[in-house]
This record gives structure tokens, C-alpha cells and sequence, in this order.
């Protein structure tokens, strides 16, 4: 009995050690932050040597007069309004399509999934070259095929979100294929036979076997599109920095500027408290709307 205890502590303690290393960097580097970020959202603090300053709810308050956080969350909306359901279709067909059998399907997949994995800033940096409004080749083309004047894209305040979804769907349709074509594996082949011997045509087998079958995959990456978008950042500070003027300002961009270049870190966490709560009753809604859907179902 003794040396079966001492087999299973042993065991335990082997899975412990893989464990405690990503429950402390969890701790140290997220749940800290997190809960220091509760408390500078009531505070007045520059980040200096300067002591703290209570000022209750007077950061939330300063909010929703500020006209550039109302603005960097209509663009947030905007952004996530767009890049959500194109992305979500995006992956979707192109998962139906490279999942059937056909030469070279390996080479497609890997071609649809590289961007996901392409540096950041050279997708950017490739992007920004290719809507250069002067001698960009997709302007060059729209004015090839008679567009006279054809859009800044980038220096544009009316362009510029157009620009950041279009990258951003071609950027993160790979990842979600991938979560779609594993989703796929999973659907009977006799579903599709039976529909096959009842005469329905590809485009029926889809709206009435494949879309149904992949409900709760699809619940999964609307979910996780959604929290995405509210948190993008990097994608456009690397092509627009937020502009033009604010036309492409979101709310990360906003907390940032408001931390680390206004050094006005209580305000900057307020801003932060309430896009996590944002996200956290949108992605209640569609947890919700999920959970209808599959109790009618």
C-alpha cells in the first residue's frame, strides 16, 4: 500500500511540476495585473514617483465625455461588425472546399494558413505597399481598368477601416479554416450519401447538412472572432497607427495612447475595465443565443 502511495505522489508531483511554471507566469504576469488594473481604475496616477490619488469613479465618468473613446468604440464596433462575419464565411467556404480530395490539397491548405503564421509587421509593412495610393499595384490596376481616381485606402479617413478588415480577414481566415476542416472530419459520410441518393445538389447538402452539423463550431469561432476584434491592436498601429486623425483609432489604441503616452494610467485602465466588460456581455449574449439554439434544435 505504502509503495502504491508513494507511486502515485510520485505521479502527481511529475504532473504538479509541468503545471506550477504556467500557473506562475499566469499569476505574475496576468492575474496581478489584472487586479492592479481594479485599483488604478479609481486612482489618479502618472506612473512617477508622485503618490496615488482616490478619485472614485471620476475616470469612468471623464469616459463618456471623451470624445475620442466614443469614437474608438463606434470604430471597434464598426471593425467587429465587418471582420466577424467575413472572416466567418471566408473560412468557412474555403475549409468546404479544400476539404473534398484533390491533388495538391496539402500545398492549398498550408497557402490559406501561412498568413496566419507570416510576421506581423511584414504582412503590414506588404499590405501598406500594395494600397500605396500613389504607385500601389492595386491602384495602379483600378486605374488600368478605367478608374480615374480611385481611393487613398490608408490616407483616407473613408478607406482606411476597409483597408484594416480586408487584411485582417485574409489574415485570420487560415486559422479559422483550419478549426472549420477539423470540424469537417467529424460529419458522416452517410449523411452526404443520403442526400446524394435523394437527388440534392452540393449547394443543398451544404445549407442543409454541412451549416446545420457545424452550428456549435460555428458558435465557437463567431465567439472567439468577436473577442479578437475587441481586442486588435497590432495590426493597425503597424499600418495606420490610428489614423488617419482618428478614423481608425479603436479602443486598445485608445488605453494605449492613454497609458503610454499621456501617462494618464488610472484613465487608461478605466478605459480597459470597460472593454472587458464589453466583451464579457457580448460573449454572454452569444453564449446564451448558443444555448437557445441548441435547447430549439
Amino acid at each position: 500500500m505504502n509503495s502504491r502511495k508513494c507511486k502515485e505522489l510520485r505521479t502527481n508531483l511529475i504532473g504538479y511540476s509541468f503545471i506550477i511554471p504556467n500557473f506562475i507566469g499566469y499569476f505574475v504576469f496576468i492575474f496581478i495585473p489584472v487586479c492592479f488594473s481594479f485599483v488604478l481604475s479609481v486612482m489618479k496616477w502618472d506612473g512617477s514617483d508622485v503618490p496615488m490619488q482616490f478619485v472614485g469613479l471620476a475616470n469612468f465618468t471623464k469616459l463618456f465625455g471623451d470624445s475620442t473613446f466614443i469614437i474608438s468604440l463606434q470604430n471597434t464596433l464598426w471593425y467587429a461588425a465587418f471582420t466577424v462575419p467575413l472572416t466567418l464565411v471566408a473560412s468557412l467556404l474555403i475549409a468546404v472546399l479544400l476539404n473534398s480530395k484533390i491533388k495538391g490539397m496539402v500545398v492549398y491548405r498550408t497557402m490559406f494558413f501561412f498568413p496566419y503564421v507570416a510576421s506581423l509587421v511584414a504582412v503590414g509593412a506588404v499590405w501598406n505597399m500594395l494600397f500605396q495610393p500613389e504607385f500601389g499595384p492595386i491602384n495602379e490596376f483600378l486605374k488600368f481598368i478605367g478608374i480615374a481616381n480611385p481611393p487613398k485606402w490608408c490616407a483616407s479617413t473613408e478607406w482606411a477601416m476597409w483597408v484594416i478588415i480586408i487584411v485582417s480577414v485574409w489574415k485570420y481566415m487560415g486559422y479559422y479554416m483550419v478549426v472549420y476542416l477539423a470540424a469537417l472530419q467529424g460529419i458522416s459520410a452517410d449523411l452526404y450519401e443520403a442526400a446524394s441518393i435523394d437527388g440534392a445538389t452540393g449547394l443543398k447538402k451544404l445549407w442543409y447538412i454541412t451549416i446545420p452539423m457545424l452550428t456549435p463550431t460555428t458558435f465557437f469561432v463567431v465567439i472567439m472572432l468577436t473577442i479578437q476584434c475587441f481586442k486588435v491592436f497590432d495590426l493597425i498601429y503597424v499600418m495606420t497607427g490610428g489614423g488617419p486623425g482618428r478614423a481608425t483609432n479603436v479602443l486598445v489604441n485608445h488605453i494605449y495612447n492613454a497609458a503610454f503616452v499621456d501617462f494618464k494610467f488610472g484613465y487608461a485602465s478605466a478605459s480597459a475595465l470597460v472593454l472587458f466588460a464589453i466583451v464579457l456581455v457580448v460573449t454572454l449574449i452569444q453564449m446564451r443565443g448558443e444555448q437557445k439554439f441548441t435547447d430549439f434544435v
